[in-house]
């Protein structure tokens, strides 16, 4: 899937309740830029890196961020 064609958009209730659960801007950022992309069912897709993840619903060109969350790992 390629990003560049695709414009991202976040919205002000997604990215206040991200900084509420404590998550960098910088950290939702590196998400988008360079985390792993996989797509779930037709039109859902997530950016996936070791701390974050971003859910996105993708509208014709544009990818709108519904949700930002911490991403928890059992050690």
């Amino acid at each position: 899937m390629d990003i560049h064609k695709y414009e991202i958009r976040i919205k002000k209730h997604v990215f206040d309740q991200a900084l509420k659960r404590k998550i960098n801007p910088e950290l939702i950022e590196k998400a988008l830029v360079s985390g792993v992309i996989k797509r779930e069912g037709k039109n859902k897709v997530k950016f996936i890196t070791e701390t974050v993840v971003c859910v996105g619903e993708i509208i014709g060109n544009i990818i709108k961020i519904i949700t930002i969350e911490r991403r928890w790992r059992n050690k």
